[in-house]
């Protein structure tokens, strides 16, 4: 399997031997139960001695625990007004970088249930797997002496049907968070193939290059991936169908065409669970593998960090990953990886071109650099008239798509909003309340009336403009109005509330949520989708 996680295991007895050490994440020592009254006393006698205990991690010999070491990695207080279960993965996530600083190779970590927060063990067992993150070009290159940071990471549970499953469930939500990095984050360029000693660790997508991760590449580590899994994977690379059907994609892959290992791939998925279905949930994603920004270009340095907006597709694979390992039943996924570079050269798309639309829509191309929303338009068409057929449709696409985003909401936080159908059903509230479960948190945002009037074609020339000339950061509503271009480019405004065949649609930006750069991506919103659509049942 390409997505290689952290070994994981359970215990009952903190005190178990096969550890080097403990990794206590609480608020208080005084809040621990009394099957942990052991790791109580050594941080009372630390506390006389220090009255800063719990404002930074602190690492205490204690003969007799596992390896005689004991980290201290505190939430701090969690009932204020603005405080959320993101504490506790936060607190595991410094825990256990000191851990790995102290040289622990098999820490133990131990994070009791809290009152107010269900969740809170899992949640910390995910912000470790987090910190013990390996990134993909250190994987490859070989530079450890393994392919994991610790040997394994050990989860200590009152009880052992409570750690059957948690590791279940920590390992196939991380196992989505990894395919999801591996794909989204790592160095730009890299031409030559690798050898067959290393095409495994190669395929990993979440984190990775524009060259490891271009888009014939994605495709490669998508079918090794979902090789015999309860995914279907179809890869589209003809260009002439791609022009034929995607003509929007199309227009942005012009460019990039014209160097093969460049040339874009759409990739499908589909996930059917057991059983007769009840929901159908339809999947674009923005899988841009480097943004120049094409004739746009990006000028002034803005430039680095481009290999990321390929995240929204990377989500996309992300979360078939976890369908894969739990298998929910009475559910079917329908998915697309838009997978494009946005190139720039003599061949490169320009503002004034006009493209029709799959739906038949005359765009007036505005800004190359808004291109997120032509490689997905085309796609959402296509599952718009998919969706009529399917058993209680609900169509999303996920995307880094705007800086304003990130200014409107600031980094950490994805943004969601609906159209008619889906804000009837309270759809982006049901996410923003999933959302809090795993800490994988959200924002609702709302698409009005200026945001279509905005995207009205401004000539008899064009029906629709894509884009105005200047960043979305700097555009009023700069969030916004791209959901009502996809709304109208590709024909879901047919389908609408007022409409005899109202489909629920959702846009999800993931600009500010999907991970900082330099840094490690995130897996936003994944935890959240599995949260709000089959995880609550197996909890």
């Amino acid at each position: 399997m390409c997505t290689s996680v952290q070994p994981i295991e359970w215990t009952t007895n903190c005190k178990n031997q096969n550890f080097d050490g403990i990794v206590l994440v609480a608020q208080s020592h005084d809040t621990l139960p009394s099957e942990l009254q052991c790791l109580k006393a050594p941080l009372q006698d630390y506390s006389s001695v220090d009255s800063g205990l719990g404002e930074e991690v602190v690492v205490l010999k204690v003969p007799g625990l596992p390896g005689n070491r004991l980290v201290f990695a505190s939430t701090g207080p969690v009932n204020r007004d603005y405080d959320d279960i993101r504490r506790f993965s936060d607190a595991a996530v410094n825990g256990i970088k000191r851990a790995l600083k102290a040289g622990m190779q098999r820490p133990l970590l131990v994070c009791p249930a809290h009152q107010h927060y269900e969740n809170s063990t899992l949640v910390a067992a995910l912000g470790a797997l987090h910190a013990l993150y390996m990134p993909l070009e250190v994987r490859e290159a070989n530079i450890k002496p393994t392919q994991y940071k610790a040997c394994v990471l050990g989860l200590w549970v009152a009880q052992e049907a409570q750690g059957r499953k948690l590791v279940e469930l920590a390992d196939a939500l991380e196992s989505g968070r990894l395919a999801y990095r591996d794909i989204g984050g790592s160095d730009p360029e890299r031409p030559s193939p690798l050898p067959p000693s290393l095409r495994l660790a190669y395929r990993d997508i979440g984190g990775s290059d524009p060259e490891r991760m271009a888009a014939p590449r994605v495709a490669d580590y998508v079918q090794e991936l979902f090789k015999d899994s309860p995914v279907q994977v179809e890869v589209v690379s003809d260009l002439v169908f791609l022009e034929k059907e995607y003509p929007c994609l199309a227009a942005v892959n012009r460019c990039a065409n014209t160097v093969p290992r460049h040339q874009a791939r759409v990739i499908k998925l589909q996930y059917c669970g057991e059983g007769p279905i009840q929901k159908t949930l339809m999947l674009v994603g923005k899988g841009i593998t480097y943004d120049t920004g094409g004739a746009d270009i990006k000028a002034g340095g803005f430039m680095a960090g481009m290999h990321r907006d390929k995240c929204g597709a990377a989500a996309v694979a992300g979360f078939f990953q976890i369908l894969a390992k739990l298998k929910p039943k009475h559910l079917k996924v329908v998915g697309s990886m838009a997978m494009v570079r946005n190139s720039v050269g003599a061949d490169c798309y320009v503002a004034d071109e006009l493209v029709i639309s799959r739906a038949g829509r005359r765009v007036r191309v505005g800004n190359t650099d808004a291109e997120g929303r032509m490689v997905m338009v085309d796609l959402l068409c296509e599952m718009k008239e998919k969706a009529v057929l399917e058993n209680s449709p609900e169509l999303f696409t996920i995307a880094t798509l705007t800086g304003h985003a990130i200014r409107a909401m600031g980094p950490n936080y994805s943004i969601i909003m609906d159209n008619g159908p889906a804000h009837r059903t309270g759809n982006a509230r049901k996410w923003q309340k999933a959302g809090e479960v795993l800490g994988d948190v959200f924002e609702v945002s709302t698409i009005r009336r200026e945001d279509y009037e905005f995207h009205k074609g401004k000539s008899e020339y064009e029906d629709i403009l894509q884009c105005n000339n200047l960043p979305s950061s700097a555009t009023p509503r700069g969030h916004q109005t791209p959901a009502a271009f996809l709304i109208m480019a590709s024909g879901l405004d047919k389908h609408g509330a007022d409409s005899g065949k109202p489909l629920p649609y959702s846009h999800i930006d993931i600009a500010g949520s999907s991970g900082p750069f330099p840094g490690v991506p995130t897996g936003a919103p994944i935890l959240a989708m599995a949260t709000n659509y089959f995880l609550t049942d197996m909890f």
